[in-house]
């Protein structure tokens, strides 16, 4: 070893961070590995590497049964050089991958929760690779938003789920379909909520389908909802764009559980809210063409409005609580909303639309059509369009199809 590597050894002390006093450490132990591989080498040997000059000096040693130094003597090989080059350069890339591993780890330790950006490289249906610059992330297929295609060389954003040290250097674990996801971006679009003049109360997430955020005001002055919808809908635009056209529904928090639990069904209207605290349960009340709106698509309204608000809900039309339809007010009990199951009522519901509007938050129209296979009257076939109540009918148009007496 010569003194232009020990130069390269403090060049890559400076660039590369790894102590020039590692790498001697490291290679020294090499080279005794190395050298006990010569023809004649003593048995144990020890290596000093001068950190001036880069002279190395081999000496053979004897020990006692107790593991004790007896006799030392300098057995460096004459061809040695070549050897302790050809180590040095194995050492010293060796060193330098780890070096690289310990920083990334380093970078990314404790990021847990934060949000990143990368570039797809590989994408299948097991999981994806994300490009973060300075190191690369996995995206598990479990993390990914249902049916979201993720083309190579596509930016994405992502929320890191853990950070792990291993053997072959440290994996970033990031995720998509996280609830966490949606009020990191929420932050990154609206300035109000890293200042702490509004907050998210609560999150319900169906990825690839619809989220619900519940959004609370510190500042009197400031409109939670209006701050996170922003001028034409622009702030929640951006994030519905990452979303890949994911719908998202803003909610004003109440700590009236009952206005809340209201709130949180939108876009239907609620007509009134019963708790019972002792069960954990709300029999929420609405208008008779409002009933199929109020359960979503597959009972997703009512299930994300549950979670929301940690309640189970049962929803009830206006003439169900009245008991003119008996039969029908056992079928649309939804005790298992909150464990995710569907409506138990037999509903026909067609594809929502959600539009933004202003400053409003993003709602969905949902046309619904409710059938059963029991009515309490028949109704002509051809007067079943007009009879069959639906969230945009008219609210004659509503009654006569709710009316028994008809």
């Amino acid at each position: 070893m010569d003194y232009n590597l020990m130069d390269a050894l403090e060049m890559l002390e400076r660039e590369k961070g790894v102590p020039r006093d590692t790498i001697l450490e490291a290679l020294a132990n090499a080279l005794v590995s190395a050298y006990k591989r010569t023809p004649g080498a003593a048995e144990e040997a020890r290596v000093t590497i001068d950190a001036d000059t880069g002279e190395i000096c081999v000496y053979g040693q004897e020990l006692d049964e107790d593991g004790n130094v007896t006799d030392e003597w300098a057995d460096t090989p004459d061809d040695f050089g070549r050897i302790a080059a050809s180590t040095a350069k194995q050492v010293i890339l060796k060193r330098l991958r780890d070096a690289k591993r310990e920083q990334v780890f380093d970078l990314y330790d404790g990021r847990e929760g934060d949000l990143i950006t990368g570039i797809v490289q590989q994408s299948d249906h097991r999981y994806a690779i994300l490009d973060l610059g300075d190191a690369e992330a996995i995206l598990p297929g479990s993390e990914k938003i249902p049916y979201e295609r993720l083309e190579r060389g596509n930016r994405v954003k992502a929320w890191i789920l853990e950070v792990r040290s291993e053997g072959k250097g440290p994996q970033i674990v990031v995720s998509r379909s996280h609830p966490e996801f949606i009020r990191a971006l929420f932050e990154l679009e609206v300035p109000e909520l890293v200042d702490g003049d509004i907050e998210i109360k609560a999150i319900a997430r169906e990825a690839g389908h619809r989220t619900k955020i519940a959004v609370a005001s510190n500042d009197p002055n400031v409109d939670p909802v209006g701050a996170c919808v922003g001028a034409r809908g622009s702030r929640v635009r951006q994030v519905v764009n990452e979303l890949k056209g994911e719908k998202v529904d803003i909610v004003e928090w109440d700590d009236d559980l009952s206005r809340f639990i209201a709130e949180a069904l939108s876009p239907a209207r609620v007509q009134d809210v019963r708790i019972d605290e002792e069960e954990n349960t709300a029999i929420v009340i609405v208008p008779d063409h409002q009933l199929s709106l109020a359960i979503g698509k597959e009972g997703q309204n009512a299930r994300l409005a549950a979670r929301l608000s940690g309640y189970r809900i049962d929803i009830r039309s206006e003439s169900q609580d009245l008991g003119l339809d008996v039969e029908d007010d056992e079928d649309v009990e939804f005790e298992t909303v909150a464990e995710g199951d569907g409506a138990t009522q037999e509903v026909e519901v067609e594809e929502a639309s959600d539009e933004a509007d202003g400053d409003e938050a993003v709602e969905s129209s949902n046309d619904v059509q409710e059938t059963s296979d029991e009515q309490p009257h028949e109704i002509p076939e051809e007067e079943f369009e007009d009879a069959a109540p639906t969230a945009d009918a008219s609210t004659q148009d509503n009654e006569e199809a709710a009316d028994p007496q008809e």
